[in-house]
């Protein structure tokens, strides 16, 4: 079990807000992103013998995603970074100790409610933050504990989620705890390769015919269509964004994309129907139509993503028509693991996995699920800059059905270009896969003294 030397405390935090503009917009069900804010954050630690470390981590605070609300833009996108400002100063005083995610779980449970609930406090239903928003707001600072705790260990940070390291076995965050007994992480990892096909996102605003183009899509040398995207970057998944309250629509935008892939031996489809759907017959009438009319298509298709609204206990819809179709899976109704069983009872029967849920839920979701038999994916939330990082470290490490999901390169390719000079394979796709191999060192391997960028001036300091 862990030794006095593997236990750290935090001794500091800082935050950082880095604005970054999409080259075209991204539709997330009603809600149209042009722009984010991405919280980053550096996260100082001590062992017990002394020494220090500091960690970082990143995540952008995508509105739409997390909070699908009819209330103003600016005023969700405020609340947001007002939220992690106050996450950043709790947690530099946060007294727990230990492993990374035994920290980290401790301020999930024991004080992320409790803050959103007091950030909450006067707030009308409609414009009260959303837990999936605090889980996100808290991520760059979970993300960043990892780091530093495997930098204070001078080791990669998926190299100490072991017995060694751990005072902790998996029986005391999950349940049943009998069938945790004596099982850490690690157990339930597998050894990362260096490289991962990789799926494009096929956003429900991108024309993917010369039909479709307006005339005001940018010109700068990325591509616009579909097919020049396929050519370009050798792609052999797309993900395609539905509306989920049009079923004509979405079926032929299934239809269409369908046939281009098929032209160009695109092997792997997936949809995404952003928790619109409240009718799983929605789901299943559209899945039936392509068998019959459209079987190629139809056997493309690998899994099928949380097509119900987001929030799983106030929605108990039974899925188990739509999963015995396609695999089904949670992504939006999978905060923790807790919920994934809920999901799993419904009838889902994967998950798809977000460090932007914090990693230390991320984990502990995969290693319930995988104890389960459920299947894995890792899903982007068009992570740039550092965060990309910890994201295609998690989809390597968690044995995914296909590979992950990376469509930062497609939305603001250039935001993320200092990281690109040092991990290029990580940031651009290149024959349907992602290159990891230029992650080294510990923590997560960021190299982040080798990447050129000037921050702006914190919004919550070092001391």
């Amino acid at each position: 079990m862990e030794s006095e030397y593997h236990s750290a405390r935090i001794v500091d935090a800082s935050l950082y807000f880095l604005p970054v503009s999409m080259r075209v917009p991204l539709k997330f069900g009603n809600q149209v992103l042009t722009r984010v804010i991405c919280a980053r954050c550096c996260v100082k630690i001590e062992g017990s013998d002394g020494s220090t470390a500091i960690g970082w981590g990143e995540t952008p605070l995508s509105v739409g995603w997390v909070w699908p609300a009819p209330i103003d833009y600016e005023e969700r996108e405020s609340s947001l970074q007002a939220f992690t400002e106050t996450l950043t100063r709790k947690f530099k005083n946060f007294p727990e100790t230990g492993h990374a995610l035994e920290i980290g779980h401790a301020f999930i449970e024991g004080r992320l409610a409790q803050l959103q609930d007091n950030f909450n406090a006067g707030r009308s239903a409609e414009s009260a933050l959303p837990h999936l928003a605090a889980l996100v707001c808290f991520s760059p600072l979970d993300i960043a504990l990892h780091d530093a705790y495997g930098n204070l260990q001078q080791k990669p940070i998926y190299e100490t989620y072991t017995s060694e390291y751990l005072s902790k076995d998996l029986s005391a965050f999950l349940e049943p705890a009998e069938q945790f007994k004596g099982k850490f992480p690690s157990d339930f990892l597998e050894p990362a390769p260096n490289e991962l096909p990789v799926w494009h996102l096929v956003g429900g605003l991108d024309p993917i015919s010369e039909d479709e183009l307006t005339g005001d899509e940018p010109d700068d040398g990325y591509p616009t269509l579909l097919r020049d995207w396929i050519d370009r970057d050798g792609l052999n998944c797309l993900k395609i964004k539905l509306r989920g309250d049009d079923a004509d629509w979405d079926y032929r935008r299934l239809v269409a994309i369908g046939e281009i892939a098929q032209e160009k031996n695109v092997e792997w489809l997936t949809t995404d129907f952003n928790c619109a759907v409240t009718d799983p017959e929605y789901v299943n009438n559209i899945l039936d139509r392509l068998r019959d009319e459209h079987p190629r298509t139809y056997q493309s298709i690998l899994y099928v993503e949380q097509p119900f609204p987001y929030d799983l206990e106030a929605n108990q819809i039974d899925v188990h028509s739509v999963s015995a179709r396609k695999p089904l899976f949670m992504d939006e109704s999978a905060h923790d693991w807790k919920l994934v069983r809920l999901g799993r009872e419904l009838g889902w029967t994967g998950v798809a996995l977000k460090t932007c849920k914090t990693q230390t839920g991320a984990l502990l979701s995969l290693c319930w699920a995988k104890a389960q038999g459920m299947t894995l994916m890792v899903q982007d939330l068009t992570n740039p800059m550092l965060a990309q990082l910890p994201h295609v470290q998690l989809a390597s490490h968690a044995g995914t059905i296909m590979g992950v999901e990376s469509n930062g390169m497609q939305f603001y390719p250039e935001a993320s270009l200092s990281e690109q000079a040092v991990h290029p394979g990580i940031y651009q796709r290149r024959n349907g896969i992602l290159d990891l191999s230029t992650i080294q060192g510990t923590g997560f391997g960021y190299r982040v003294e080798e990447i050129e960028r000037d921050l702006p001036e914190p919004t919550v300091s070092v001391e």
